[in-house]
């Protein structure tokens, strides 16, 4: 009981390292069954065949779409100086230069506004993205070929799996205090 009236408080910098591990936690873990889920769907007329290692565009995916859901989560400075830990991070990790990390993370968030516009629901424009990405659209049927366009159950059984790997914010503030 009193765990829950106690709350840890954290710094930017313990915040940034707790994101940014149980992203690539949730991935690294995930992306076996997510690369299985489309591979078996049954909207394409061939399997895409995705490799289980291939991770890398899904998981640029859910780091840009958490960033985005985090930018609506705190004050604007917070969110400022949390993304920056974030980048500079991640740069690292990608042994990138933080703004040329920035700016690959800008064009995602670009391409992923682009897909989904006119809508604004981030969730349905990572699974866009995700059937952009991994260029779905060579194994669907000719209509929705012709269309260039997810077939909108995909997009659907799609959307139920990237709400998986979204943060949940609610939840680390009833642990958590910043």
């Amino acid at each position: 009981m009193f765990s829950t009236l106690i709350k840890k408080k954290l710094s930017d910098n313990q915040v940034a390292n707790i994101f940014i591990n149980a992203i690539f936690d949730c991935v690294d873990k995930g992306f076996c069954e997510v690369a299985a889920l489309i591979n078996e769907d049954p909207v394409f007329v061939t399997s895409p065949n995705i490799n289980n290692q291939a991770s890398g565009e899904f998981g640029l995916i859910i780091i840009v779409g958490n960033l985005s859901f985090l930018e609506s989560t705190f004050d604007a400075e917070q969110a400022a100086n949390v993304e920056k830990l974030i980048f500079l991070k991640l740069s690292k990790i990608y042994d990138m230069e933080v703004g040329e990390f920035e700016k690959l993370i800008r064009s995602y968030q670009s391409f992923i506004s682009r897909v989904n516009h006119p809508s604004k629901n981030w969730i349905y424009g990572m699974s866009k993205a995700i059937f952009h990405k991994y260029k779905l659209n060579d194994f669907q049927d000719e209509y929705f070929k012709r269309m260039r366009a997810p077939n909108p159950l995909f997009l659907k059984r799609m959307d139920e799996v990237v709400c998986n790997y979204v943060w949940n914010w609610d939840a680390f503030f009833k642990k958590y205090r910043i």
